[in-house]
């Protein structure tokens, strides 16, 4: 079902039909007859709609804003901050559109031997709700660049602005069929996958939907893209007294990071492994915070505890706290639900987690904090590499080598060294083991639905 429920009170606002084999039928015949129109299309052209497409989110933000705020539960704050990124991402593969498809010679032979690069042309994207804009944001726009046209299933939760980012693009010029919108079931989507007149998939969401995407792709031998959960590291390796950012800015940027989105954010961290002389300081410091936090309406400026995306999410999250404190975890605050038609559960922290424990392997998908106590590097490296994911980490010392070492040593796709793990258009994002395959944003994100055509000619 493709509708808006606000989460915060749990009212059902709208409620859109699904797709009918027919009208899928229908958009898929419109994005592949588009994409050798659009694939022939100048660069310059196609980097004049995405520029003005980050200035249709400029221009609306508010608005934009407001639409994820009802939708998913997001804080205002952090809603117009995901209009403004997803602005950004626009505008950065608008801005760098010559270099990043730039043609490139082979080593030692010149203008003889030239790899170009050509789109593939028509691309399936999947996509989640906790972003709405942005994980949209992060495929489309490198892929349109190149040309390709993509045919959008956004999350059943998001449809108002799946809607909204189709009128932006429709608005800043795109043609007719570069860009179309589903509200399809998952039976459709398998058909839209084995069509072959798709080249790429490319899906952000839980690792059930990956393994299936996945198969279903590797099934019609067709390229794609699985950004899939986390359940990233965030180590502190001493006290921080010896330089780099003292221990309460480390703790500070803990539970800053941990909190965005409510931790409905695949690269959030969620582990905190922490050197014994720091751990006391670093456990007390988050769970006074986490304590501290003030649930209400995420539209409110003085609410700082956005609720979840559904009460089937507390719901989750709830059995996966009990069966911790069940089998011998410490709980330090909060567990339990904020009782109301929202869908809030309190922030919580949790010590003593032990293998066995769900709170151990799983990835936990909201505002929970699991902190481990460590003796040594080789202890945090072993505890962090354990993980099923790897997705991203942050690792912090007051000797930078030293962190360094560290993150060095991490099986993830991306690592902060005395910085918090972050996203801007410029940073490659993707992980590796369960947390999927291939990257999107920065140069790497217009690397994977392209083809890399080599070209020949006569040597002089």
């Amino acid at each position: 079902m493709y509708q808006v429920q606000n989460p915060a009170t749990g009212e059902l606002l709208r409620s859109y039909d699904q797709a009918t084999d027919e009208q899928v039928a229908a958009a898929l015949d419109s994005v592949a007859g588009a994409a050798p129109v659009w694939a022939d299309t100048p660069i310059a052209e196609r980097a004049a709609v995405l520029s003005k497409t980050a200035d249709r989110f400029r221009e609306q933000r508010e608005e934009l804003a407001s639409i994820i705020t009802v939708e998913m539960g997001k804080l205002r704050d952090e809603a117009l901050f995901e209009v403004d990124l997803s602005a950004d991402i626009f505008q950065y593969y608008a801005d760098n559109a010559a270099s990043l498809l730039a043609d490139e010679e082979v080593a030692g032979r010149g203008p003889a031997a030239v790899i170009t690069k050509r789109p593939l042309g028509a691309l399936l994207g999947i996509m989640p709700w906790n972003y709405p804009y942005y994980q949209i944001a992060r495929f489309a726009a490198p892929n349109l660049l190149l040309g390709n046209t993509i045919l959008l299933k956004p999350a059943p939760g998001c449809p108002d602005s799946a809607h909204a980012l189709q009128d932006a693009l429709v608005a800043a010029g795109i043609p007719s069929g570069a860009y179309e919108t589903i509200f399809a079931s998952n039976d459709q989507i398998a058909t839209v996958i084995a069509d072959p007149r798709i080249h790429g998939i490319s899906l952000t969401g839980s690792e059930r939907a990956g393994e299936a995407v996945g198969s279903l792709a590797g099934a019609a031998l067709k390229k794609h893209v699985l950004e899939l959960g986390g359940s990233d590291a965030f180590i502190v390796l001493d006290s921080m007294d010896g330089g780099g950012p003292s221990l309460d800015e480390v703790i500070e940027q803990a539970v800053l990071g941990r909190m965005e989105n409510t931790g409905q954010a695949c690269d959030s961290p969620k582990r905190f492994i922490v050197a014994a002389e720091a751990y006391d300081r670093f456990v007390d410091g988050v769970t006074e915070y986490f304590a501290g936090l003030k649930a209400g309406d995420p539209a409110h400026p003085d609410t700082t505890l956005a609720p979840l995306s559904s009460k089937q999410a507390v719901t989750g999250l709830l059995a996966q706290i009990e069966d911790a404190v069940n089998k011998g975890a410490k709980l330090r605050t909060g567990g339990k639900a904020i009782e109301g038609e929202g869908s809030y559960l309190e922030a919580t922290v949790l010590t003593d987690v032990q293998p066995g424990m769900r709170a151990y392997s799983e990835e936990l998908f909201g505002p929970v904090a699991v902190i481990y106590k460590v003796e040594s590097d080789d202890e945090a490296v072993s505890l962090a590499n354990s993980s099923p994911y790897g997705l991203g980490s942050a690792v912090f010392a007051s000797d930078e080598a030293r962190a360094l070492a560290v993150a060095n040593r991490l099986e993830v796709g991306m690592v902060g060294v005395n910085v918090p793990a972050d996203t801007a258009p410029d940073l490659p994002f993707g992980g590796v083991k369960r947390s999927g395959v291939g990257r999107e944003l920065g140069t790497l994100g217009v690397e994977e639905f392209v083809n890399k055509k080599l070209v020949r000619t006569p040597a002089n």
